[in-house]
């Protein structure tokens, strides 16, 4: 069994930051790509940005500059530093991973986190 948890969520202001957390656990013996989504009311879930095992990064366009994914892989958790935030923004917001353990390959879902941007 392997679980993503995050945290970090919150309400902030339009201009302000947020840092969000994701950390895997379970009988893990890698993690590859970790990616964050989110889902605002009414809309279809986004990807925001991925980080290959390598230290590869894609960003949503929305995002670009104003976001910064990052991983620990000796921690198994990977971040989201988001800048510059805009009431846009404002969604929950969900770590993905394709995690292999030592029972098979796993691509869980976090609970997700909320993030809210309102002035």
């Amino acid at each position: 069994q392997v679980q993503l948890v995050e945290s970090g969520g919150g309400l902030v202001q339009p201009g302000g930051s947020l840092r969000l957390s994701c950390a895997a656990s379970g009988s893990i013996v890698m993690t590859y790509t970790m990616a964050w989504y989110r889902q605002a009311p009414g809309k279809q879930r986004e990807l925001v940005a991925t980080i290959h095992r390598g230290g590869l990064t894609n960003y949503a366009d929305s995002v670009k500059d104003r976001f910064t994914i990052s991983r620990d892989n000796a921690k198994n958790m990977v971040y989201l530093q988001m800048n510059s935030l805009k009431p846009e923004d404002t969604a929950v917001y969900y770590c993905n991973a394709n995690i292999l353990t030592r029972s098979g390959a796993y691509d869980p879902w976090g609970q997700g986190t909320q993030v809210t941007v309102s002035s």
